[in-house]
């Protein structure tokens, strides 16, 4: 069975100057949180040896993401691009840009998705040098250029994805997309901890996807991610680990230990991430 990550951060150029491997006590002290110890790829920031747990834990890409924040470090694009020419088999990249620069976030986008070989954009607009909800005006200028382009958008939607709890409550991404219903949005993180709200958000916008990715694991609520995942949607959730903050191998066999029907797991682990990402379906 193939598996995409639909958050994967290695351990391979500008990600090791982000907090995620520049501070693995702090790190280490995230993962507590859910029971997890890190991986030794993870703490000895070897690539080959996050090959290798790929290979195991039967993860066929992983989805990587850029990053502007001051908080928790910067991930170029550039440095995604050039990953993903390394490692064609291994990673596909999500272009990360800074909202509070529309404009130079439409070039961004243009430059490494349109013309370059990233397949999506993604935002963290609560993290930024100017914390911004989602449904900033400001923003939206962004969600047009991807929604005429056919480009699909990463938000950022929960955990600690701003200054205060409020960064992750779904009437946020709810009203984008209500007022995109055409853009493919990919919530990550899946707003948790507001579950319900955010499922019945889903249950109202089709052009939702939901990744809660490391809240999937020995945290409260989890419960209902998976009857939505075996329900409504079953075309629309995604499997991601949130690596390094969960091994790799432990993720899938978390995962594959809930009980979602069998028929659903195809589906959550490979073919709705495919399909956002417009990659081949077999």
């Amino acid at each position: 069975m193939k598996i995409i990550d639909a958050r994967l951060r290695p351990p391979l150029k500008d990600y090791l100057r982000c907090n995620l491997y520049r501070d693995p006590k702090k790190t280490q002290a995230w993962s507590d949180n859910f029971l997890m110890k890190l991986s030794p790829a993870a703490e000895q920031r070897d690539a080959a040896l996050l090959y290798q747990e790929m290979d195991e834990a039967g993860v066929t890409l992983g989805v990587m993401t850029g990053r502007q924040s001051p908080d928790m470090g910067h991930v170029s694009n550039d440095d995604l691009m050039a990953i993903v020419t390394e490692q064609p088999g291994r990673f596909v990249g999500v272009a990360g840009v800074d909202g509070s620069n529309p404009a130079a976030a439409l070039a961004e986008i243009e430059r490494t998705v349109v013309n370059g070989n990233l397949h999506a954009a993604g935002m963290e607009p609560g993290c930024g040098d100017i914390p911004m909800y989602v449904d900033d005006a400001r923003l939206y200028p962004i969600y047009q250029y991807c929604m005429e382009h056919g480009i699909p958008m990463f938000l950022m939607g929960g955990g600690g994805n701003g200054p205060d709890l409020s960064f992750s409550n779904p009437e946020h991404i709810d009203r984008v997309c209500r007022d995109f219903p055409h853009l493919t949005i990919v919530n990550m993180h899946g707003s948790y901890p507001w579950i319900p709200q955010v499922l019945f958000s889903c249950m109202c916008h089709s052009n939702m996807y939901l990744a809660p990715d490391m809240y999937m694991y020995n945290m409260p609520g989890v419960q209902d991610y998976v009857v939505a995942a075996n329900g409504f949607l079953k075309d629309r959730f995604l499997f991601g680990s949130g690596y390094p903050y969960i091994p790799l191998k432990q993720a899938v066999d978390l995962f594959l230990d809930m009980p979602f029907r069998e028929e659903v797991l195809p589906n959550i682990l490979y073919r709705n991430m495919a399909r956002v990402l417009g990659l081949d379906m077999d």
